[in-house]
């Protein structure tokens, strides 16, 4: 199973579209970082020596070392409630992977294929390691997802314009859609066997797959499907320590994650309010969940750069926006590249 999907996802992993999304995700990004610089921070910018110093650097260089590694402490006790167990090393080395791929595919698919792919190399079942994966992606989404609403009320930063507009209605639309998914997903599992077997059909019918591959494409779903239901009651009744943690781990994530841009602004000497930075940060990164370029790139620079331009001044907006994402997102990125041009230099020295 796990040369099958070894074999299956290089093909669908080709250099060639990697190459391909990785321009998409650059040229996105700089239209978007363009556009802060354009229409939020008056076609200013100047970089600050600030960010530079050690009395910055010191703090940023802990919360990146934080959140690094609860971002694989939640993926590791997600494993263990499951009952598996992975050396720490080759967990981390997931971590990267998972920036990598993630951010330079569309709506973050292929971050969730290169995790699965990962994890049966290392001797996780297909089921085991897709359950871990979506696990860990709903704990996240769920935090986030149960936040929005709330700060999308409150914060005075945003003064209700999102919900005054048509914006809000859909938002609300793609809430309810986005949690209904994965709530069947996980507690119906058995109601997507139907459709998603019904696509397989359509692709037989339309001479796209040949029956031999469509019947076992069928054979396939259903194990799958049957086996990640299965998996994820073993998540809930697994040992409640691995579980809490799990969950803590992917707080502690998410609150490192939601925190540079305020220690950011601090070191840059403005008086901003934390809960208030936290609050835009966990807008941004909804709206992120449902973008579709790769990696959310030019709408997240957007959406953090008109969320922000009333707090920080035209020269720093441009400035901390790429340092966020510097941090968040790029660092990660270039690990993540050199991390899996390895791991894929291992794999096919292995199979000659």
């Amino acid at each position: 199973m796990t040369n099958s999907t070894d074999s299956d996802y290089q093909k669908r992993t080709s250099w060639r579209r990697l190459a391909a999304f990785a321009l998409l995700f650059l040229a996105m990004t700089g239209a978007g970082l363009y556009a802060v610089y354009d229409r939020f921070a008056g076609r200013s910018f100047q970089f600050d020596d600030r960010l530079l110093s050690p009395t910055l650097l010191i703090p940023v260089a802990g919360l990146l070392l934080v959140y690094f590694l609860a971002d694989g402490l939640r993926l590791h006790y997600t494993l263990r409630a499951l009952g598996h167990r992975l050396p720490l090393n080759k967990i981390f080395r997931l971590v990267f992977i998972n920036l990598f791929f993630s951010n330079v595919t569309p709506m973050a698919t292929g971050g969730g294929f290169a995790q699965i792919w990962y994890l049966t190399r290392h001797g996780v079942p297909v089921a085991r390691a897709t359950a871990a994966t979506t696990i860990r992606t709903v704990l996240a989404v769920v935090f986030i997802f149960t936040l929005t609403p709330v700060f999308l009320l409150t914060l005075k930063a945003l003064d209700g314009g999102l919900w005054s507009s048509g914006i809000g209605t859909a938002l609300a639309v793609f809430v309810s859609l986005y949690l209904g998914f994965f709530a069947v997903l996980l507690f119906r599992t058995r109601w997507l066997i139907m459709p998603l077997g019904g696509l397989l059909g359509t692709l037989h019918r339309l001479h796209l797959i040949n029956a031999s591959r469509h019947a076992r494409w069928q054979f396939r779903l259903r194990r799958e499907m049957l086996r990640f239901a299965r998996c994820f009651s073993e998540y809930l009744r697994g040992r409640p320590k691995y579980v809490l943690l799990s969950v803590l781990f992917t707080a502690v994530f998410l609150l490192s994650l939601f925190s540079f841009p305020a220690l950011l602004i601090r070191g840059l000497g403005y008086d901003v309010d934390y809960l208030t930075t936290l609050g835009l940060l966990v807008v941004t990164t909804f709206i992120m969940y449902f973008s579709p370029t790769p990696g959310a790139s030019g709408i997240s620079e957007g959406v953090f750069g008109s969320f922000f331009r009333d707090i920080l001044s035209g020269n720093h907006l441009v400035l901390v926006t790429i340092a966020w994402r510097f941090l968040t997102i790029y660092l990660g990125m270039i690990i993540g590249l050199l991390v899996m041009q390895r791991e894929l230099i291992k794999s096919h020295r292995s199979s000659e």
